[in-house]
């Protein structure tokens, strides 16, 4: 490897020395280079359609490290002490209720946005690992000198694609927290909270960015200046939701409104998926039912769940908790941030109440979950299955089941609703979700399930 001296006194000039001037520009740029591109531990063999791979924030692809607990059920386990946040922070978009954001210094530990893409923004491309989130509209990634980010960063004037956007713009109007003077006009800057419990500053920018062998020119996101708090991925973050500044509407008919992702069990060493954009390649057979619309937050994704079964029980729920209202937020949405399904609490008491009758305990507390049993006793525990319009989502037990780190405990890996949050909404989470391959199809207005290993 060599140094950066070397390097610059490599570079030949006519009589065989770097001026200082070039040498200064030539050491920022190279320096730049080295600490603003992201460390990719697993990269990935030439792709030649639009399948990238997925990766879990705290698997072995990817460059982040995981949190202290030493074991991956407790690291699990302390990703779904943060659900709660998330789940605040959802419940807000189905309401349309403002979120109270405490400012705090900023923090490096992603708290929620459990699932990664490599993606190169920027021309030539800088690699970052951005979360990918259903239920979020908009992209946006740390930029140079950002306060409160982590190390890697991208460096607009490294790009020669890379613009701002001002105040006069058509896109400007679609973010929220806007900063824009009265007259005159300026860069399109905003401010967002993200997670319940985090914030930043941005500013609206347009550039390339690359997705697998896919380039989308003239791409519209935050470029963060500022971040507050310990929910902002420290790499950026991906929406895939249905609202206009979202990939899939950016990219318009590239991908036909259509994706799909299979997300890897926590057990896999690897934690690698895929995550599949457009038409081509999504199975020719699969079951569906349909998305429902929001017209207060389009970018939920939610469906008709109309039942639970625990065994062959059909659980007792009042079906007014279980019914869409757009006007009040309520119903079932299905999201890729959240760790463990949850329900509203009269929901998921009968969910639980139904198990354990079932499986005749006796019953601990571990963490989030509250309906823990000796692990000998999994075989006989009930499948739990998922009612919606026209389609049943019969669960594997790796999917309704979560072990303790010494293996001696199994758990139910449902829980209520966060008591503090006057929530209406059920969230199937992405444990439930995991090696399956999720279809979503928003033109044609159905989300489709079938079974796929996905390590």
């Amino acid at each position: 490897m060599h140094s950066l001296s070397s390097l610059i006194q490599s570079e030949s000039t006519p009589f065989g020395v770097m001026d200082s001037a070039r040498a200064t520009s030539f050491l920022f740029a190279l320096l730049l280079a080295t600490t603003c591109n992201a460390v990719d531990p697993c990269p990935p063999a030439q792709s030649h359609d639009s399948d990238l791979s997925l990766i879990h924030i705290y698997g072995k692809c990817s460059p982040f490290d995981p949190p202290k607990p030493d074991s991956w059920i407790n690291t699990v386990m302390d990703m779904a002490s943060k659900d709660p946040f998330r789940v605040k922070y959802l419940s807000s978009l189905a309401t349309q209720k403002t979120v109270s954001v405490p400012i705090a210094s900023g923090q490096n530990v992603l708290n929620v946005g459990n699932y990664l893409v490599r993606v190169k923004i920027g021309t030539p491309g800088q690699l970052m690992f951005m979360v990918l989130d259903t239920s979020s509209d908009a992209a946006w990634v740390p930029c140079s000198g950002c306060a409160g980010c982590s190390s890697t960063t991208f460096a607009p004037n490294s790009s020669t694609t890379y613009g701002p956007l001002d105040c006069s713009t058509a896109q400007c109007t679609q973010v929220h927290g806007l900063s824009c003077p009265a007259t005159g006009t300026s860069a399109c800057s905003f401010n967002q909270s993200y997670g319940g419990d985090s914030s930043f500053a941005a500013t609206l920018s347009q550039d390339s960015i690359g997705l697998g062998t896919d380039t989308l020119p003239g791409f519209t996101f935050g470029c963060i200046n500022a971040v507050s708090g310990g929910s902002v991925p420290p790499q950026g973050l991906i929406g895939l939701g249905r609202g206009p500044m979202s990939l899939l509407t950016q990219a318009g008919q590239r991908y036909l409104g259509v994706f799909s992702y299979c997300l890897p069990s926590f057990k896999s060493y690897y934690f690698s998926g895929s995550l599949k954009l457009g038409p081509v390649g999504q199975p020719k057979s699969i079951r569906t039912t349909p998305l429902l619309r929001n017209p207060h937050r389009p970018s939920l994704y939610y469906v008709n769940l109309t039942g639970v079964s625990v065994g062959r029980v059909l659980v007792p729920v009042d079906p007014a908790l279980l019914a869409f209202d757009p006007n009040t937020g309520a119903g079932t949405i299905i999201d890729s941030g959240t760790v463990i399904t949850r329900f509203v609490q009269p929901i998921y008491n009968a969910i639980r109440d139904e198990f354990r009758k079932q499986m005749n305990g006796p019953f601990s507390s571990l963490g989030a979950f509250d309906t823990c049993f000796a692990a000998t006793n999994e075989d006989i525990a009930p499948p739990v299955t998922f009612h919606f319009t026209d389609m049943d989502l019969k669960l594997p037990t790796e999917n309704t089941l979560i072990h303790s780190s010494s293996g001696s405990l199994a758990c139910l890996a449902m829980a209520a609703a966060p008591n503090n949050v006057n929530s209406v909404l059920n969230v199937i989470a992405n444990l439930q979700q995991q090696n399956l391959r999720i279809l979503y199809d928003v033109v044609n207005s159905r989300l489709g399930i079938a079974r796929e290993p996905c390590n």
